[in-house]
């Protein structure tokens, strides 16, 4: 991998993981889904700016309903279920809970791409739900799952069709282009809670709002574009064995700026769910002879 490479990766995953921080200030102002909405309206008009200035094409019209299908799962469903977790759900353990995004993903090249799965692969799969299961029960009081759990779990499955089905479109079209679309799709799509933020807007604290705006422009816009950049240049398994780095990062930056810390059962759970998802990129994969 080289630097620019590397560069794009590190500034995503660390733009990512302070979105976790950023979506729970948010949501002290806005409901989850006026939050994703205006987090994408800024996004798409960054984007929109780089789109005038660059003279972006226009993307084949056949194209245009995998745009949508991924606007759909790796924006609107994802951010909005995210945004419904955080109510309930820290932002260091929500970190974890989507870490486990790579799990998700294996399973469905398996399913669609025909990727065949060692036994250490469906190991890897099997650690990985049983330390989600851990991570869930140790988001509520004692015991117990809070409900925000199975939104975050949504947003970590959904995002996981978004990173498998990217990768044949950038053979097409460039990071930013591909960024571009999909935001723009999945911020059409988001438009339902244009009139909950309508009302909202005004009564936001100015907190919310910046946080809001943050979102938009550095884990939105330029995290996405930084993202595919390095999805294009790298193959796919290693480029997403980096968002193990994620909740780590996350979990500092909620501690710092929210004073929050997972419980030990989540932290417990993370270890053990990260562990299946690093067993599943690193010796999960059948080899092909050649």
């Amino acid at each position: 991998m080289d630097s620019r490479t590397l560069s794009a990766l590190l500034i995503t995953l660390l733009f990512w993981a302070s979105a976790f921080t950023g979506i729970r200030v948010g949501l002290r102002g806005f409901g989850p889904g006026e939050l994703a909405l205006l987090r994408f309206l800024v996004a798409s008009l960054i984007l929109g700016a780089v789109a005038w200035t660059r003279g972006m094409r226009m993307p084949r019209p056949t194209d245009w309903p995998a745009f949508f299908a991924l606007g759909l799962f790796g924006i609107t469903i994802y951010h909005t279920a995210l945004s419904f977790g955080e109510i309930s759900v820290q932002a260091g353990t929500a970190s974890l809970i989507i870490a486990a995004d790579p799990m998700f993903a294996a399973l469905l090249a398996s399913f669609f791409l025909g990727e065949r799965l060692s036994v250490w692969g469906w190991t890897g799969i099997v650690l990985s739900f049983i330390g989600v299961l851990v991570i869930t029960l140790g988001t509520g009081a004692g015991l117990s799952v809070s409900p925000g759990a199975f939104w975050v779990l949504l947003a970590a499955a959904s995002a996981s069709i978004y990173f498998v089905f990217q990768k044949p479109l950038l053979t097409r079209y460039s990071s930013i282009e591909l960024t571009s679309y999909v935001i723009w799709a999945g911020t059409a799509l988001l438009m339902v809670f244009f009139g909950g933020l309508w009302h909202e807007l005004p009564h936001a604290g100015l907190a919310s709002i910046l946080s809001i705006v943050y979102l938009g422009v550095f884990p939105g816009a330029i995290a996405y574009a930084t993202w595919s950049y390095a999805l294009s240049r790298a193959p796919v398994a290693l480029v997403t064995s980096f968002l193990y780095l994620s909740p780590l990062l996350a979990i500092l930056i909620a501690w710092t700026v929210l004073n929050e810390l997972p419980s030990i059962l989540s932290l417990f759970g993370g270890v053990v769910a990260i562990g299946g998802v690093v067993l599943v990129n690193s010796r999960g994969r059948v080899r092909r002879a050649h």
